[in-house]
């Protein structure tokens, strides 16, 4: 790691504990490719772990439905780190005024039953189906700092921890449909907002996930048993400017609520 790539990491660890935001940062700074946005990202989830130590409890995946991809302008994939102590139960209740802008994205979440180690590499859809053991409505917790998204930079994005602040799940079961022809739908306040597709996450949310365990096994790293992974937002981002309750619920799966104050 070079000493710019580690100072990018300790700046992003200060702005982050400062409530600062300097958008985009990745060129000013010589993250000049995806491989060393996620040198920062691993340099700047290190530093988070330093100051509040445990194990990370997942990952996050995004930008793998087509709307997400045309609201961020990006074509790919990006992943990130839950930390630990970032993982809540359906009901929780979120201070939108501790960040810089709250945003909400509605997943199917899945459990990982198996290790899935970077030596057993590369992984395929049934290698990956094999090793989750529940599934569940989930909601990403997303800050995005007030990101302009007309200058929305993929780099410094992933280099920011994809933006993830944890996530709110449902119940976990065991024992689920066919998830492509999942429905998802989004109410606020009891009234309907947006809905979406299972299938809508590259076509299958196991997809997302073969994607992320290759991802993770090109850099030494793998998937453990316990690890909660968000497979990516069926609709696109809700950004709550007031209270309210958001509930998802996903066909066969149940529903996650979570309330905004």
């Amino acid at each position: 790691m070079s000493p710019e790539h580690l100072h990018v990491a300790k700046m992003l660890f200060d702005e982050h504990r400062g409530g600062k935001s300097f958008w985009p940062f990745a060129a000013p700074h010589g993250i000049r490719d995806v491989d060393a946005a996620y040198i920062v990202q691993r340099a700047f989830v290190a530093e988070m772990l330093a100051a509040r130590p445990g194990q990370p409890a997942g990952y996050k995946i995004g930008l793998t439905s087509k709307r997400m991809q045309e609201m961020c302008r990006i074509d790919t994939p990006i992943g990130g780190v839950v930390l630990p102590g970032r993982v809540h139960p359906s009901g929780a209740i979120l201070d939108r005024t501790k960040f810089g802008r709250l945003g909400l994205e509605f997943e199917i979440g899945v459990r990982l039953g198996r290790d899935l180690p970077p030596a057993a590499a590369p992984f395929d859809f049934a290698a990956v189906a094999a090793a989750v053991d529940a599934v569940a409505p989930a909601v990403e917790i997303v800050d995005d700092r007030n990101c302009d998204y007309k200058t929305l930079d993929v780099l410094s994005l992933v280099a920011d921890n994809s933006w993830n602040e944890g996530l709110v799940h449902g119940a976990f079961v065991t024992a689920w449909p066919d998830l492509e022809t999942v429905a998802g739908q989004v109410l606020l306040d009891g009234v309907e907002v947006d809905r979406g597709m299972g299938r809508d996450v590259l076509g299958h949310p196991f997809n997302p996930l073969v994607w992320l365990a290759n991802h993770l096994a090109a850099n030494g790293t793998g998937l453990r048993a316990g690890e909660i992974v968000l497979t990516g937002s069926l609709v696109t981002t809700r950004f709550p400017t007031v209270p309210g309750r958001f509930r998802f619920e996903a066909s066969g799966l149940g529903a996650v609520e979570v309330s905004v104050a």
